[in-house]
């Protein structure tokens, strides 16, 4: 079963790690953690009350590998509870480290930064996933950004996109959904009806992976829903 992160355990999880570090690696040598994705929503929104991923950029001595997994013994989490695998992924950029924001800083060595606004948004459409957050997240930020009066346009969007992949391309589906959100400016409802189709996509896997486990191996998600959706139309 997935660990779920809120605002507030992850902030202690992160303090834990500030007090692990410094017992291993001394004060002389500061740490540096980038929050990325769930993390960054976390800690700057208010519309997502928890996530299952720890993405983050990590700048420390290799002793970091090792307080990490003493906080996920002393807490019983996933050993890999915060890692780098999104390094991986076509939305990580070099440049994320250049517009990333200070957040707070632990045991006075080990500071944490995250990625906010339009960056975030330019991260999320590149991804563009419509099984995990994605889509929810770009008419969350938009929402909050919006009732608190620093509106995100949509120019500030298309910058952070050339600024973080340049020449990349962003998928159609992205740039299409993003266009309907921008249309109908009602991004509170976007952000619902976002959140809707993802838990529904969502349970559609679950089932598929509890119903047909040895298909489900074989896969992707996309294979997955698209599965799902014909043989629910043949049944009706």
């Amino acid at each position: 079963m997935l660990f779920e992160f809120t605002k507030e355990n992850m902030n202690f999880f992160l303090k834990e790690l500030g007090k692990e570090f410094r017992k291993l690696n001394g004060t002389k040598i500061q740490a540096e953690i980038i929050l990325i994705g769930g993390g960054s929503i976390l800690a700057n929104y208010n519309f997502r009350e928890m996530t299952t991923d720890m993405d983050a950029v990590i700048h420390a001595s290799s002793v970091m590998k090792e307080a990490i997994l003493r906080v996920s013994d002393k807490h019983n989490l996933p050993y890999d509870w915060l890692n780098t695998d999104f390094k991986r992924t076509a939305s990580f950029s070099k440049r994320l480290e250049e517009v990333s924001v200070y957040y707070k800083t632990f045991s006075n060595i080990l500071e944490i930064r995250t990625i906010t606004a339009e960056y975030l948004i330019a991260m999320k459409l590149m991804s563009g996933r419509q099984y995990k957050n994605d889509l929810s997240d770009i008419a969350g930020i938009l929402w909050e950004h919006k009732k608190s009066g620093n509106l995100i346009t949509r120019k500030k969007i298309n910058d952070a996109i050339i600024k973080l992949y340049e020449n990349n391309q962003i998928p159609d589906i992205s740039m299409n959904l993003l266009d309907e959100v921008f249309s109908n400016e009602n991004f509170e409802n976007s952000y619902k009806k976002f959140r809707k189709s993802e838990i529904e996509i969502n349970n559609t896997v679950r089932e598929f992976r509890q119903k047909y486990p040895d298909e489900a191996k074989k896969q992707s998600i996309t294979d997955i829903i698209e599965i799902m959706r014909q043989r629910k139309g043949e049944s009706e």
